[in-house]
Formats: C-alpha cells, structure tokens, sequence
C-alpha cells in the first residue's frame, strides 16, 4: 500500500481504531499518539511495511526500531525476559519504558525491524489509543517518532500532518501527548544499562532494581535503540563481501538486484524487479541465509544510491567492513 494522496486525519474512536487496524494489515502506516510522543505505525512482521515507513521518514540508515505490543503476554512471545526484565516490566509496564532484551528464536519480527540483531526493543505503551488499537491489531508494530527523520519529535497530530502529509495512509487524533519526551530505553543484553533517559526517571528504574543502570560511552537518538557506537556491529554475514560487483568470480555466491547475470554458484536476488522497497525488506534475511548456507565469499550486485537505496548501500557497507 502506497501513501495516498492525502493523508487522513481521524478522532481516535472505536471506528477509527478498527479502520487504523485494517490499514496496518494492509501494509499501510498508520500514526497514533502515546503517552510519550506520536508514534508512526507500521506491521512489524511485514518487512516491505518496515521498508515504507523508513522511506515516509527519510531515515539514513536502518536501525533498530522499537516494537510496541498490548501486553507482557506478547512480549515474551518475542522476547526472552530474565529477572530484570520481569522485575522492570512488573513496575513499569505499560508505561514509557523500553527494555531490549535477547529474540525469542521463533520472533516474528522482520529481520529490517531489528536491522538483523538478535536483539529486539520492545515497549507497552499506556495510551488509551495506541492500547486500544495494539490490542484490535493483534501483532507487534514498530512506531518510531511520527517524524521526518532529523525534525522536532510531534506531541500533537497537527504536528505529525505538518511532516508527513501526502507520505503516510493515516493519523489517529486523541489530542496532545501527556509525557512530551520519548521513552528511556534500557538494554538487559548484560548489565543493565541506559541506552537513552525518557520518560521514566534513571532513578526510579535504579529504585526498582535495587542498583545503578550502567551507563554507555554514549548514549541514542529515539530512532537507535542501540548506542551509536554499535552500529558498526549490526548484523553483518562471516563472509567477505565484494560490492558493486557485475561479475561474480567462481567460489562466490551472488546477491544479486534487478536482472541477475547467469552464474553457476548460489544466487539470492534483493529484488528481480529492481524494486527497493522489496530489497529493504530482503537484505537482513538474504544476508542470513547465505550465513546459513555457509559460503565463504558474497558478491553484491550495485543497488542505486537513492531512495531506500541509500540506506542499503549503507548497510551493506557496514557489513562488508573488515572484521575487527
């Protein structure tokens, strides 16, 4: 589903709920307020959907995004909770916390959701709309801020049309955000650590646990879950990876875009069509079965440097780094 022409704008009632759900099912982007600030909406398990909505946002690189869900049930069908998790859950859930915690191995969230980890950031929102309509929804849906990427977060729906009118399906309208600032995002991935403050006190989280939050060298913008300094270590295969390649050498495989030459050895294609919509969604998944099927050598075919085509390149850049 393409943004239509003009974006709605609806009061966020029960038919609107169950127009937003709808539209979520249909691979549409739907913006809802939360406690914190306006949340852009898209199927987390659909990764052609996560690929629109970077695209809606302008976003420069894929991170990891925040999946909210309606209840601790559903988080730990995607989650793997130790005691801190459960201990923070218990006291602040729902509420304006995230909490990154290792994937359940069946997690249906797409692989471009998590930007390939093995890691997920989840958050129960107390909002009556963004409750109301996960719990219509039924599955877990990314929601970084309703924003173009770099601008003001948005607090009210008026906010969210002035930025993305025209590039999103629809805004459900319940007024101002109450808390204003995103939510703090602790990693349970080791010690308990702050990723980003928010809207729950340091202090309150420190109460709870019953010692300090370990502190990053840095911390994240709302959009990175996971500290800057991490993003060099986003997924990336055991393979080298050759880029740009028009002629795939014997002994490699291929990942290929658009019409793939003919060649011999494995060959995945991000997208036969040339469509970067569906090589966004692919990449992770496509990296992670040429992991699987234990090549030693990838050639990556040029994907066009605009668009989604940026943010690919970037990625694949990234995982085509010499290993440290």
């Amino acid at each position: 589903m393409n943004a239509e022409p003009q974006t709605r704008v609806l009061p966020a009632d029960p038919a609107a709920i169950e127009t937003a759900s709808a539209c979520l099912a249909a691979g549409g982007l739907v913006a809802f307020p939360t406690e914190t600030v306006y949340g852009l909406g898209a199927d987390a398990t659909q990764g052609e959907a996560v690929a629109r909505l970077y695209a809606a946002k302008g976003r420069p690189a894929f991170n990891p995004l925040i999946s909210h869900v309606a209840g601790l049930e559903a988080a730990r069908t995607l989650a793997r909770f130790n005691p801190d998790a459960e201990q923070l859950a218990g006291a602040f859930w729902p509420g304006p916390l995230t909490l990154v915690l290792p994937k359940q191995p069946d997690c249906p969230v797409s692989d471009l959701a998590t930007a390939g980890l093995d890691s997920i950031a989840l958050r129960i929102p107390a909002q009556r709309t963004a409750r109301a309509l996960l719990t219509a929804f039924g599955k877990p849906v990314v929601a970084p801020s309703a924003n173009r990427s770099g601008h003001v977060s948005p607090t009210d729906a008026k906010h969210v049309l002035a930025d993305l009118r025209g590039r999103i399906d629809l805004i459900l309208d319940d007024g101002p955000c109450p808390v204003g600032v995103e939510s703090t995002i602790v990693g349970l991935l080791g010690e308990p650590t702050l990723l980003r403050p928010g809207g729950l006190p340091r202090a309150d989280i420190e109460r709870v646990l019953g010692r300090p939050l370990r502190t990053p060298d840095r911390t994240v913008d709302e959009d990175a879950p996971l500290a800057p300094g991490m993003l060099a270590s986003h997924y990336a295969p055991r393979a080298t990876m050759r880029l740009n390649v028009r002629e795939p050498r014997e002994g490699e495989a291929l990942l290929a875009f658009g019409p793939a030459p003919a060649f011999a050895g494995p060959v995945l294609n991000l997208s036969p069509s040339g469509d970067l919509v569906e090589a966004a969604a692919k990449l992770f998944s496509h990296l992670r079965r040429l992991d699987a099927a234990g090549v030693k050598a990838i050639a990556v075919m040029p994907v066009p440097n605009e668009g989604l085509g940026e943010a690919i390149n970037d990625r694949l850049a990234r995982a085509a780094a010499p290993k440290a």
